[in-house]
């Protein structure tokens, strides 16, 4: 009785693995075949470059701050030594909190990046989940990224199908030569 109930499991188990049908795709390939992306990197990188030489003028007026200090703290009665050193403190607070503001975890810097790559991504999801269910696929595997997937049938990556269904034709090479 016990050998007939696990060959019938043993039985349906390999018919449900047989069943599976799997496709992967390569996200970072995908994302940088769309020119919206690419727009959108080059808008995150511009923000950043600016934002960072913000950060750095800031810092660098500190610095001419404290070196000024240096120079004539010698000569200065000790309440102006200790009005210049809060106005120091005060100005690299501030430039502390400028960096923060910007490239923080929820700093400008993210929520930009947020603002202008969810919607590609989303977009591309939706496009996958799309050809999932037109080609009946049961899961479809991303191996971008250092994926845990040691090895892809390049049949399974449907890629190409993915920036297709986005409207965008592969220029020259498609991902299964490269």
């Amino acid at each position: 009785m016990k050998k007939t109930i696990v060959l019938t499991l043993m039985m349906v188990c390999t018919l449900t693995a047989m069943s599976q049908k799997f496709a992967c795709v390569d996200s970072d390939y995908i994302l940088n075949n769309m020119p919206e992306y690419k727009q959108a990197q080059k808008e995150l990188e511009d923000a950043s470059l600016q934002w960072q030489k913000e950060v750095e003028n800031k810092l660098s007026e500190v610095d001419k701050m404290y070196k000024q200090y240096q120079a004539e703290a010698v000569l200065m009665p000790s309440d102006l030594k200790t009005k210049k050193e809060n106005e120091i403190i005060a100005a690299e607070k501030s430039a502390k909190n400028l960096q923060k503001q910007r490239f923080g975890s929820d700093g400008d810097l993210a929520k930009k990046r947020a603002e202008l790559i969810k919607p590609i991504q989303d977009k591309v999801y939706n496009a996958i989940e799309k050809l999932a269910q037109e080609k009946n696929l049961n899961a479809i595997f991303d191996k971008a990224g250092g994926a845990a997937l040691l090895y892809v049938d390049d049949k399974t990556d449907i890629s190409d199908l993915v920036l297709a269904e986005l409207g965008y034709k592969v220029s020259g090479t498609t991902k299964k030569k490269q």
